[in-house]
């Protein structure tokens, strides 16, 4: 097989950032994606539906011209997020909201603590039809960072899908074996994402002969047999799971200190990243609906209409990104050959 075509993709969960990042990373994703869930954790963070609306014009406003690429928007949920502000941004036709535990991930300090004290936000978002996308883990020091996501689901997610069974909930870029399974046994309301690190890297990618800070990423990579885990579900063609690429830019040189940010910037080569994987799985023929269909069907958005199409035809990801404002970014996979490409 020589050439795939298949419905254009969409990207279900990313960061783009924002002021000058914009012309870069919008544009990157919106060579081959339709559509995005854009992440909210800005500083400050999209908590109204007046920011997430003005960030949205932003976004658009860094869109190559005749692209029809559309960001999707989310609010970023604080113990002071009320009913009101899920109900007014639903209205404005926002489809989602994210839950991060607090100190979870990058800019997340001003994020949740005390999940249960937003149940009245959860049921009130499960009344409206607006989706909860969950950052699922612990952030307990004591806790170890390779068990926090396991910690999560059995310190709160599973109490939140039991207790709101109507809400539809995106267990974002699951990295465990245990979290593939929590997703396979709750309802028809109850998905997940996965990132192509995930399914290409395990944690000897990380820590092995040498720090990876380019590789370093929340949740952190895990052991082998989690990853593993991944690609057979991927595999299975289950459409509780959905492409979200976590795609998070930094500039190289916060990449590269005593303290790195967290997050690889994938949008670069992406869809060529998934279908690497799907191919070596045996499983090109599940590629279109992991990329194209599951996503939308979830988010109960029709499914694009148009496709793309990618060549075998290999070529290497560029060393570095270079930005307007001389910083530059290390793409993820940064100088390895890849087999699918594009057309």
């Amino acid at each position: 097989m020589n050439q795939i075509t298949i419905t254009a993709p969409d990207d279900w969960h990313l960061h783009f950032r924002d002021g000058e990042m914009l012309n870069e990373t919008v544009p990157a994703t919106a060579r081959c994606f339709k559509r995005a869930i854009v992440m909210p954790n800005l500083v400050p963070p999209v908590t109204t539906k007046e920011q997430a609306l003005a960030y949205r014009q932003r976004i658009l406003a860094a869109r190559p011209a005749g692209n029809d690429f559309e960001p999707l928007m989310t609010l970023y949920l604080t113990n002071d997020t009320t009913p009101e502000d899920i109900i007014a941004a639903h209205s404005s036709t926002i489809p989602a909201a994210k839950l991060y535990p607090a100190g979870a991930t990058t800019n997340s300090d001003a994020a949740v603590e005390g999940i249960e004290s937003l149940y009245p936000v959860f049921e009130a978002m499960s009344k409206v039809g607006m989706l909860l996308l969950i950052h699922g883990e612990v952030t307990q020091a004591e806790v170890d960072i390779f068990d926090r996501e396991k910690a999560f689901i059995d310190s709160h997610l599973a109490a939140i899908h039991a207790k709101f069974p109507d809400l539809k909930i995106v267990f974002e870029h699951i990295t465990t074996a245990d979290a593939v399974d929590f997703v396979l046994s709750g309802n028809a309301n109850l998905a997940a994402t996965i990132t192509p690190q995930h399914l290409l890297l395990n944690r000897n990618d990380l820590l092995a002969g040498g720090i990876r800070p380019h590789n370093y990423c929340l949740p952190v990579l895990k052991r082998s047999t989690h990853q593993q885990r991944l690609r057979e579900v991927v595999a299975s063609g289950s459409n509780k799971f959905f492409l979200g690429t976590d795609s998070a830019p930094h500039a190289k040189h916060t990449k590269e200190n005593s303290c790195g940010c967290a997050g690889c910037y994938s949008a670069w080569s992406a869809i060529e990243l998934y279908a690497q994987v799907f191919e070596d799985l045996n499983a090109i023929d599940k590629l279109e609906g992991f990329a194209s269909h599951y996503g939308a069907d979830f988010y109960k958005m029709p499914r694009n209409t148009s496709t793309i199409t990618l060549l075998r035809d290999t070529w290497t990801v560029p060393e570095n990104v270079e930005l307007a404002n001389g910083d530059s970014i290390v793409p993820f996979y940064a100088g390895q050959l890849l087999k699918w490409k594009l057309a």
